[in-house]
């Protein structure tokens, strides 16, 4: 016969009183999964209440994915990411969105980007969106996140490896790269493609038309979070604009070179060309590694 209700909803239970990140995030990639979509979320220290959950994350003292008891707080849970999934170098002790993105981040993303579990574009984007870097981040922000990493990072990578096959194309030197489609996420790529395919000459510079239409021309920082430049435009030209700037460099068109060297603009691609060149050629050819 059939049954006159629903089957009743999912339930997941966490702790009461004061709430954290670390649960709030969990419950929220909990319910991206089609079987908790419409969970409860059940906030209770009762072991009894707690019992009759489907799913247990924060509280409760165990950690056994077998019955979805997802806690930390026990003297003896010593889990990471390595621990649970040694391809992962991540050492750091998990915590409960971290056990959850541990084992249910490749179902969550598969279903978040219509990809299947096991491809290549979600096996690259688990370490991406992974728990270290999504800790700090609930709701919409780990969703935005999952967004550019999924249409601006990833699709980056192969913009930024085509622009160094041609970089000869644009200076002999093979030092300057050109994003021709404007700016994109390129630093953390360059640095890996650098290693990847063993460059004999480090990149120093990057032409990118803006928005606007004027084309800009930044150094390499020497390393992927660092302030400091490779090769810095020269300092004479630093912190002059417009008219000035194009007399004193000697190059039409010139619109601003920043206090620090890091970034300058012109009107013109082969004016942003050429201020990279007259850069490595007044940077005498010394290269920083």
């Amino acid at each position: 016969a059939c049954r006159p209700h629903p089957e009743p909803a999912a339930r997941i239970g966490t702790h009461d009183g004061t709430f954290h990140c670390d649960e709030a995030l969990a419950c929220f990639l909990l319910r991206l999964l089609p079987r908790y979509r419409d969970a409860e979320i059940v906030r209770t220290r009762d072991p009894q209440r707690l019992a009759g959950c489907d799913v247990v994350v924060d509280v409760g003292g165990e950690y056994d994915p077998g019955r979805h008891r997802y806690d930390h707080h026990q003297r003896s849970f010593t889990e990471s990411m390595r621990s649970l999934r040694p391809d992962k170098p991540w050492s750091t002790k998990l915590s409960s969105a971290g056990l959850v993105y541990c084992h249910f981040g490749s179902q969550i993303l598969a279903g978040l980007l219509g990809q299947p579990e096991d491809g290549p574009v979600v096996t690259a984007l688990y370490d991406k969106a992974g728990f270290r870097r999504a800790m700090e981040l609930v709701g919409s922000e780990f969703l935005e996140r999952l967004d550019f990493y999924h249409r601006a990072w990833l699709p980056a990578r192969a913009l930024v490896e085509e622009a160094i096959q041609n970089r000869f194309q644009v200076d002999g030197s093979g030092q300057v790269l050109e994003l021709s489609q404007g700016g994109c996420p390129w630093k953390e790529h360059l640095f890996q493609l650098e290693r990847e395919l063993a460059l004999p000459r480090p990149l120093q510079l990057v032409l990118f038309p803006d928005r606007g239409g004027q084309w800009r021309v930044q150094s390499v920082p020497a390393a992927p979070h660092s302030f400091e430049s490779r090769l810095p435009l020269p300092e004479a030209w630093r912190g002059l604009r417009d008219e000035a700037l194009s007399e004193l460099a000697g190059i039409p068109g010139c619109v601003f070179v920043h206090a620090s060297g890091f970034i300058g603009g012109n009107r013109t691609r082969e004016g942003a060309l050429e201020m990279a060149r007259r850069t490595l050629e007044l940077g005498g050819g010394t290269e920083r590694t």
